[in-house]
C-alpha cells in the first residue's frame, strides 16, 4: 500500500467544495451526521468498521445520541490531512447517502 500524501490547504479546500457538509479545522476534516435514532447511527458505524480496517485508516468517531461526528487526519503522518483521509470521507458520505 502506498504511503498517504499530505495535502496542502489549497487541495483540501478544493476537495471540500464537492463534499457537502465536510469542513476543515485543527488539521482534521470532519462532518456530523444525524440519524433517525441511536441504533441507526450505531449500525452505520458498525457497517463502516470493516471498511476502516481494510483501508487501514480509522476515523475518530464521537456518538451524541442520534448524531455521529467523524473526524479524519493521518496521525501516523504527523496528524495532517492526506489523500487517504479524503478517500475515507468520500466513502463515509457515499454509504450515508446510499442507506
Amino acid at each position: 500500500m502506498e504511503k498517504p500524501k499530505i495535502l496542502t490547504q489549497e487541495v483540501i479546500d478544493a476537495e471540500l467544495i464537492s463534499m457537502s457538509g465536510w469542513a476543515f479545522k485543527d488539521d482534521k476534516i470532519y462532518k456530523e451526521y444525524e440519524f433517525g435514532n441511536f441504533m441507526q447511527g450505531i449500525r452505520f458505524i458498525s457497517d463502516l468498521a470493516e471498511y476502516f480496517e481494510e483501508a487501514n485508516h480509522h476515523a475518530d468517531v464521537t456518538i451524541k445520541h442520534t448524531k455521529i461526528l467523524f473526524e479524519l487526519q493521518s496521525v501516523d503522518i504527523g496528524g495532517k490531512v492526506t489523500d487517504l483521509d479524503i478517500e475515507v470521507a468520500k466513502e463515509i458520505e457515499r454509504r450515508f447517502v446510499a442507506q
